[in-house]
């Protein structure tokens, strides 16, 4: 029987190539795993698995009785229903530690980096096990998605170091070019949903009492967004109710003026206007130099609540 390894509920790309890269390790290291995922594939991610011929892994959202690896995430909010029935083996995430627990000891590789993906390169290099090229280009995309191309204030040397080496073996000399690239695909709004862009690239948190979910859309130009705002309110209400959330937010983030317009659809706007130490006017806020979901909103809201 393999062992399954996946990222978050509404994956992005770190999570469904890092899920990749991983199972390709494990397997390497003698043990049977399969890389498979929680959710839709989004329309970055599905540009680079095109890029590099990579087939999306299959969706599976059961795990009972089975053994897992976690990657990018680490929060029962954004897990399987019955991850407490499945059996843990490790975890590999750049995050705040969540609230999963284990019965018996696990393999952890946590590490306050930019992108999931730069841990398991560590990983293939502290095992010595050399990356295949396909894989080492989706691994230089994932980091360059989840970095916005080394703007975000989560981006490290460690993530630029790792850009550096998989640039190498994939043969990529412009790699910055194919992250533009992949920025303008994330920017294409058409033929989606004012709910499917909301939960485009979406996770829920449990803070203290309260289920706050949050969702972040990059593109290279805010403007985008101007005929459809009202919409995406309208999407968040939704499924701020059917989700029994306290609060919906998202972040519409401008990787070019580097900042993010902040919305909000919640029953305590003022406790988020307080945690951001600013004023909401029709439910939202310009925050300049906000651009990382993970280091600039979650820990203040989570102090906030």
């Amino acid at each position: 029987m393999p062992t399954y390894i996946f990222g978050h509920t509404t994956p992005d790309s770190d999570s469904i190539i890092g899920a990749i890269a991983l199972s390709y390790l494990k397997n390497k290291l003698g043990e049977e795993t399969v890389a498979v995922r929680q959710g839709e594939i989004n329309p970055e991610t599905a540009f680079i698995l095109e890029k590099f011929g990579a087939d999306a892994p299959a969706f599976k959202d059961s795990f009972a009785g089975e053994s897992v690896y976690l990657v990018d995430f680490s929060d029962i909010a954004q897990s399987p229903k019955d991850i407490k029935e499945a059996t843990i083996l490790g975890i590999v995430d750049h995050h705040k530690l969540g609230d999963i627990t284990t019965a018996t000891p696990l393999e952890c590789w946590i590490r306050p980096v930019g992108c999931s993906n730069t841990i398991i390169k560590q990983m293939y290099d502290y095992h010595e096990v050399a990356i295949p090229q396909d894989i080492a280009g989706m691994m230089l995309c994932a980091i360059l998605s989840d970095t916005v191309i080394f703007k975000s204030p989560t981006c490290t040397k460690e993530d630029t170091k790792a850009c550096k080496e998989l640039a190498k073996i994939a043969q990529i000399e412009e790699y910055k070019a194919l992250g533009m690239e992949m920025f303008v695909v994330k920017s294409n709004l058409l033929n989606a949903t004012p709910r499917e862009l909301v939960l485009r690239d979406f996770k829920d948190f449990t803070m203290g009492d309260k289920r706050i979910g949050i969702g972040q859309l990059e593109v290279v130009d805010l403007s985008l967004f101007d005929t459809i705002k009202e919409a995406l309110f309208e999407a968040m209400e939704s499924l701020k109710v059917e989700g029994e959330r306290d609060s919906i937010l998202l972040l519409l983030t401008d990787i070019m003026q580097e900042g993010s317009q902040l919305l909000v659809v919640s029953d305590e706007e003022a406790t988020i206007a307080q945690a951001f130490d600013t004023t909401l006017t029709s439910h939202q806020v310009w925050l300049a130099g906000v651009m990382s979901r993970k280091k600039q909103i979650v820990p203040f809201l989570e102090k906030a609540f």
